[in-house]
């Protein structure tokens, strides 16, 4: 039986690859760019820590959201 953790755990990453897959997609970036730029948000420290239920959202929300409210992170 898969714990509610591991569960918990699948989710997050599956949300986080949809959110970096749809950076990459509206902002014409690299997966690897896309990548860093989540991983240096503070979108990816409030859904990891799993604040406000922020991972309950949908991915598109999320990833437009990153973009209108942290503009610095994609400035290079």
């Amino acid at each position: 039986m898969v714990k509610i953790d591991s569960m918990d755990f699948i989710y997050k990453q599956d949300l986080e690859t949809r959110i970096i897959m749809y950076l990459a997609e509206i902002k014409d970036l690299d997966l690897r760019k896309a990548m860093d730029i989540y991983y240096r948000s503070r979108l990816s420290v409030e859904i990891e820590q799993g604040q406000y239920g922020i991972e309950n959202l949908d991915y598109k929300y999320l990833a437009e959201d990153l973009v209108e409210n942290e503009p610095e992170l994609f400035a290079s």
